[in-house]
């Protein structure tokens, strides 16, 4: 029980950390990435500082072999750059350049009662459904 209370705390904080920083307003993400007209470099201090978590939190965990609750950790392992990695990539910043929101800011701004973002994060989890049968069908085809 006391693993959810922690989860639903830093759940929390990480979306009041996106509303502050701007990332929950697609217009503000859509001014960031509007490098050719008036670019908005705001949200680079916030992907920064991020990023700066980021690199600390990882150096910290490769040197754990359990978290702070005594669950395994378990680290990506592929370290190179693959043409699904790219692909992938490209997807995801297209549709974060044509919506404005990228996957937890969406969840924020749906909560947050907009319903742009209520319609993205429908039409996001019917993304994830056709990867996941996608995957299953080419692991059963590999399998055969």
């Amino acid at each position: 029980m006391q693993h959810r209370i922690t989860e639903f705390f830093v759940g929390l904080l990480f979306g009041l950390g996106l509303m502050l920083s701007g990332m929950t307003d697609p217009g503000k993400v859509l001014g960031f990435l509007d490098l050719a007209g008036l670019w908005d470099p705001s949200l680079a201090l916030v992907m920064g500082g991020a990023i700066a978590v980021g690199v600390f939190a990882f150096s910290l965990a490769k040197k754990r072999g359990l978290s702070f609750f005594g669950v395994d950790i378990r680290l990506p392992t592929q370290e190179r750059i693959t043409k699904r990695l790219v692909v992938g990539s490209l997807l995801f910043g297209a549709g974060w350049g044509l919506a404005g929101f990228c996957p937890g800011p969406a969840w924020v701004s749906m909560a947050a009662g907009q319903n742009k973002a209520a319609l993205f994060v429908v039409f996001m989890l019917i993304g994830m459904v056709i990867f996941e049968v996608a995957e299953r069908r080419a692991q059963a085809a590999q399998a055969v």
